[in-house]
């Protein structure tokens, strides 16, 4: 079955992250289309990024990168759950995404994010580093509002709209990381160095 990473992208304390990341977890389980499960990038520690070669021209000489490779490689597409800081995504999520190439190539991803203007200048960023992976970002984003879909700034309250935009963004995930099914297939099998 295809397999979703929801990928939270925040490692502040206090953070509004789990609460958001939780309600796509737990409405995407609710689907039977898909596996889905949550990968919190505050259990996954990396350094600024320090390989000495980038990633696409060869394989990790760090154990940290190879364990998060190991990590994302078997997910067929994904989720991502980001703040907006100073009208940008975390540094931390660009770090983790930087950390890998192959592992992103030819996977659908679709974004739900939040801060004060919904955190869609943080998204704008991210669909150009995605779409410079190979990834296919899709069109739909849940965008929340600290200001009106948070209590007291903290508590998140999702509306029904929310749910709906949700599913409508799951839909395209999904059938996006199936239509890149062949390509993901096709880079398996390939001759080690075919594909750059």
């Amino acid at each position: 079955m295809t397999r979703i990473g929801i990928i939270l992208g925040s490692t502040r304390p206090n953070r509004n992250g789990p609460q958001v990341a939780r309600w796509v977890l737990d409405t995407a389980a609710r689907r039977g289309d898909a596996e889905f499960e949550l990968i919190d990038l505050i259990d996954h520690p990396l350094p600024h990024l320090d390989e000495p070669v980038a990633p696409m021209f060869g394989p990790s000489v760090h154990e940290h990168t190879r364990a998060w490779a190991a990590r994302i490689a078997p997910l067929d597409g994904f989720v991502i759950v980001t703040p907006e800081y100073n009208h940008a995504a975390p540094g931390v999520l660009k770090n983790a995404i930087d950390h890998l190439y192959a592992e992103w190539v030819d996977k659908a991803v679709g974004f739900v994010s939040y801060g004060a203007g919904g955190g869609v200048r943080a998204v704008e960023q991210l669909r150009l580093v995605c779409g410079g992976l190979g990834m296919a970002a899709v069109g739909r984003q849940v965008a929340l509002s600290v200001l009106t879909d948070f209590e007291n700034y903290t508590t998140f309250v999702p509306r029904d709209d929310h749910v709906t935009a949700l599913n409508a963004l799951l839909d395209q995930v999904i059938v996006w990381t199936d239509a890149l099914a062949p390509l993901r297939q096709a880079a398996r099998t390939a001759p080690v160095g075919a594909r750059s």
